[in-house]
């Protein structure tokens, strides 16, 4: 299986990126074709101008916004998404992903002023996310993160498509033993991939 793996953080030594070092390995060793998408060192261009966000709803020059990223998304047979939740969110350069290339045309279709999901090719989607406070707090704040799989992404790939969502909560008090019991939690999940 081709697994677009995309990773939205901008320290090289940073949690996430073992979280993401994990799952790529993993998924490899695991005989999987890993196209390893890190939006910080592709330079990903996530804000979307005035000129851009006019031409959204044209398609298919729509997908001028980001091309070479939604022809790798249309590749995959799997996505997953390794990011940190800053301010109860994704970070500003994976939204802007989420914006560009998960767009009309390709990620749904609008039938009747209703979305219609268009990303059916997909056979599984998974997601890793740290989080600074406990899951208490997510949960409060509405945790957005994990709606962006049970809601959005749900709707593009439909109902029979197995998802999977792993938050690291209390980022903040965690210590190392917690970490490392996380990052064999990860290993164990994507293994059965």
């Amino acid at each position: 299986m081709r697994v677009m793996v995309v990773y939205a953080h901008p320290v090289e030594t940073s949690f996430n990126a073992a979280i993401y070092g994990v799952v790529t390995e993993t998924l490899r060793k695991r005989g999987h074709d890993v196209d390893a998408c890190d939006l910080y060192a592709e330079n990903f261009p996530a804000i979307m101008s005035r000129d851009e966000r006019l031409l959204y709803h044209t398609i298919p020059a729509n997908r001028a916004l980001a091309a070479p990223w939604i022809e790798r998304l249309e590749a995959a047979d799997a996505l997953v998404l390794v990011f940190p939740t800053w301010v109860f969110a994704p970070p500003a350069i994976l939204k802007g992903f989420c914006e560009k290339v998960f767009l009309p045309g390709v990620a749904f279709d609008l039938v009747d002023g209703k979305v219609r999901g268009a990303l059916r090719h997909l056979k599984r989607v998974g997601g890793v996310s740290t989080y600074g406070g406990t899951r208490w707090r997510a949960f409060l704040a509405g945790d957005p993160p994990r709606k962006l799989f049970t809601r959005m992404l749900r709707a593009y790939v439909g109902p029979g498509v197995p998802m999977s969502f792993m938050g690291c909560y209390d980022m903040n008090r965690n210590d190392e033993a917690r970490l490392k019991a996380f990052l064999e939690r990860v290993r164990a999940a994507y293994s059965t991939w």
